[in-house]
């Protein structure tokens, strides 16, 4: 039986068969420059095809794959210097969330990031990116910093969700979400969103308060990921694809419902198969996004941000629903 590359997933795979092709002819040298320069303009044109025509299923999966670039991935590739911080001062330092002063252009910002980690041990040190409340109250320390010396804040959001463990919620986990969204609408900076990943609920929301707010082409942004949809509604987790389908939690439906700012196009139709070049792409949107919310005064800035947030989504009437006392039909 054939073994498959879990990282490959199965509508990509006609790419990488098409590039394995492509290499063993250059490896061999014996194929015309002419016929090389045919196929990478028909890789080209297949990676266009398949990655712009995806269902919402299978942009969930793109977006957790697991060559993705990591938020440190970026800030390696972003930034020219940067200067990791540590801890909430009050508990202990997350992992979850990295943060720290850096230099992108020759402009100084302050960084704030989900991290999910790499290989498996990353994965497990990092919590799979899901903060815990000391996590928040870094990222919000941070923030407070960058305020306090005119710097603007980059955050970038990768997560399935905030840490759902009874530890978490003993420490506050709730009131620590609460917090950062309410304390960011008054942090007199500009702050400059990308969602790289996951957008995962309020875990994601409590980095996602910002001035503009980007998305990469396959990113996600929701308040529930499909799996736990589909087992509130359906019962079943087999339903995640119909629940992705109804969560319109794209980049593209998150663009016309108003939540997000802008997309950002990834490079060669997926992040993970040219990460420098899909990070050269975030670098040069989050610069000329700075650009022009950095000239804003304060009490503009702010006023725009809570009106930017207040006036996000869609609501229809539907007319009222009677209200029906099912336990009148419940036997005594």
């Amino acid at each position: 039986m054939e073994q498959r590359d879990p990282r490959i997933l199965e509508f990509e795979r006609p790419i990488y068969e098409l590039q394995d092709r492509i290499d063993r002819l250059k490896k061999e040298g014996k194929s015309s420059a002419g016929e090389i320069a045919g196929l990478d303009q028909r890789l080209s044109d297949l990676e266009r095809k398949v990655y712009s025509g995806l269902t919402a299923w299978e942009q969930v999966q793109l977006a957790r794959h697991p060559m993705r670039p990591t938020a440190i991935d970026y800030i390696r590739m972003i930034c020219d210097e940067f200067e990791e911080l540590h801890g909430d001062r009050l508990f202990r330092d997350d992992p979850a969330v990295v943060g720290g002063i850096a230099v992108i252009g020759g402009r100084k910002v302050m960084i704030v990031a989900h991290e999910k980690g790499r290989n498996t041990r990353e994965k497990i040190t990092r919590n799979f990116g899901m903060a815990s409340p000391e996590g928040f109250r870094k990222a919000l320390r941070l923030m407070k910093t960058a305020e306090k010396f005119g710097m603007p804040i980059l955050s970038i959001v990768d997560t399935p969700g905030a840490y759902p463990g009874v530890e978490a919620e003993e420490r506050g986990q709730p009131r620590a979400i609460a917090d950062n969204l309410q304390q960011v609408f008054d942090i007199d900076t500009p702050i400059v969103v990308v969602i790289i990943g996951e957008g995962g609920s309020g875990g994601a929301l409590a980095l996602a308060i910002g001035d503009s707010v980007l998305m990469l082409e396959h990113s996600i942004y929701s308040v529930i990921s499909p799996e736990g949809c589909a087992a509130i509604l359906w019962k079943s987790r087999e339903k995640a694809p119909d629940a992705a389908e109804a969560l319109r939690l794209t980049a593209r439906d998150c663009l016309k419902l108003k939540v997000i700012d802008r997309i950002i196009e990834e490079s060669k139709g997926a992040a993970h198969r040219d990460p420098e070049g899909t990070a050269g792409r975030i670098q040069s949107e989050v610069l000329a996004e700075l650009e022009m919310i950095e000239g804003i005064q304060a009490d503009l800035l702010l006023e725009r941000r809570r009106r930017k947030c207040s006036e996000m989504g869609a609501f229809e009437e539907r007319g009222i629903i009677p209200f029906i006392d099912y336990r009148l039909d419940l036997k005594a």
